[in-house]
């Protein structure tokens, strides 16, 4: 199978990417059948606080089913207002990569802090009734606080695997964490701990390695930048966020590299290479993890209940929650971005529907009303997220503005950290690596001749 390489050689020999062994590919695909106990059995590290659990308790006892099921669903910002989030007691709101507060993609980094305290304001007001659960804003900080102008920018993953460097990688994810601070956000989509394995697929360039022993060696690392380690007091009152795996799972082992396709291995393939990473992310403590849009043998994994509830969460003890991608729920069977009780009913604990949140929202209430979702399973994922809001602190934080960190715009490409990502530019690895040395000088030319030639011969047909 041709192996194109579209970014550097340098890159993809030094994270493995080059010369890596293809995934197994079955001719016939058999049914989608998983083993829970062939995979690593785990202990959630993060211990239960008891106070925590009888507030969470109480609280579900408290909700409505509409509160419940706002919990459950994440809106853009391009498409939610504070207002919104009031009404239908929503759970948490994102930004999507061209989304900016108040319509302005290349909003300053205050803007961003007052958007954050008015969703927050909005979320905790309790006119009308209801137990006003805080709010929480995910973004998409996968190489630095990126949504912001003149924050500091590091490598994407693909480079960072080229250092060989675990502190690294923990150092960026502390620096990332703090800067995503200052503008009011709690949550990052990061970090990608795929493992691709042919590289045509598009995104080949979000994996650390094709290695999945590299990849698993920066993980736990990354998360604990970006949290801290686990059992280490409220997030929020170190410079800390939540953390988010993504995407589970194989979406970097999917058939010829189409982007959202099927992973059509085996399961020791898919257990010992793109399950290794989340070995040490759930040692570590992810908060939450994120589904992918791919598929294995036809299941798609926002849908599938063997991997997401039988291994995720029951036999590897991941005691986070899981969220789904940018309206992934809809290409699962028989569902639309607008209902879709398939996913929730196989372990997904929070919908990204970012544009579709209304009628989503409305559908899901009409199906939990009807029994079509059961109450036990909406309860199970209510009390995921809040036990995790509970984690970070949200309850006790106050708005965005008046934490830690909040306001520092100083911080925001600051000096300290762009030394940090100018670091990892000017590394020199010993040419004993094989890296700069005459030999990898040599196995990057064959490789910038031998991927001409595979494109050449594509372009053909």
């Amino acid at each position: 199978m041709a192996k194109l390489v579209s970014i550097s050689c340098v890159a993809l020999v030094s994270a493995g990417f080059l010369g890596s062994a293809t995934p197994v590919i079955a001719e016939s695909p058999p049914a989608p059948v998983v083993h829970p106990a062939q995979w690593p059995k785990l202990k959630w590290p993060v211990k239960p606080i008891a106070a925590d659990e009888r507030r969470i308790k109480a609280l579900l006892a408290r909700m409505t089913i509409e509160e419940k099921v706002g919990q459950v669903v994440q809106a853009d910002i391009a498409s939610v207002t504070p207002a919104d989030v009031h009404k239908y007691h929503l759970g948490s709101v994102l930004n999507g990569g061209s989304s900016g507060p108040y319509g302005d993609d290349f909003a300053p980094a205050p803007k961003w802090l007052q958007l954050a305290d008015a969703f927050y304001a909005a979320s905790v007001d309790k006119s009308g009734g209801g137990v006003a659960i805080p709010v929480m804003w995910g973004i998409d900080a996968v190489h630095g606080h990126s949504n912001i102008i003149g924050a500091t920018l590091f490598p994407h993953n693909v480079g960072l695997g080229a250092a060989h460097d675990p502190a690294l990688i923990q150092r960026i994810g502390a620096a990332t964490a703090e800067e995503i601070r200052v503008t009011g956000q709690e949550w990052t989509f990061a970090p990608t701990v795929t493992v691709p394995q042919d590289y045509r697929w598009g995104r080949a360039y979000e994996g650390y390695s094709s290695d999945p022993k590299l990849v698993a060696s920066y993980v736990g690392r990354m998360i604990i930048g970006l949290q801290g380690a686990p059992n280490t007091g409220r997030i929020l009152k170190g410079a800390h966020v939540l953390a988010s795996t993504k995407h589970f799972l194989a979406d970097g082992g999917t058939f010829e590299g189409h982007d959202q396709g099927d992973a059509r291995i085996d399961e020791t393939t898919l257990r010992t290479i793109h399950g290794a990473p989340y070995v040490p992310a759930i040692n570590a403590g992810v908060a939450t993890v994120m589904t992918s849009y791919s598929s294995w043998y036809g299941v798609k994994m926002a849908g599938n209940k063997s991997l997401m509830t039988d291994v995720l969460k029951r036999h590897m003890d991941f005691g986070g929650f899981i969220v789904s991608d940018w309206n992934a729920h809809g290409q699962l069977q028989g569902c639309t971005n607008a209902s879709c009780p398939t996913a929730i009913n196989a372990g997904l604990d929070m919908y990204m529907a970012p544009d579709s949140w209304k009628p989503l929202y409305e559908s899901l209430l009409t199906q939990a009303r009807s029994g079509i979702v059961p109450m036990a399973r909406l309860d199970d994922a209510v009390e995921r997220i809040l036990r995790t809001k509970f984690r970070l602190g949200l309850f006790e934080a106050g708005k965005p503005s008046s934490r830690l960190l909040a306001g520092r715009y100083d911080l925001l490409g600051s000096a300290a950290h762009r030394a940090i990502a100018r670091g990892v530019m000017s590394r020199r690895p010993d040419a004993a690596e094989g890296v700069f040395g005459l030999a990898a000088h040599d196995q990057i030319g064959r490789e910038h001749r031998r991927a001409g030639r595979a494109q050449r011969r594509f372009q053909r047909g």
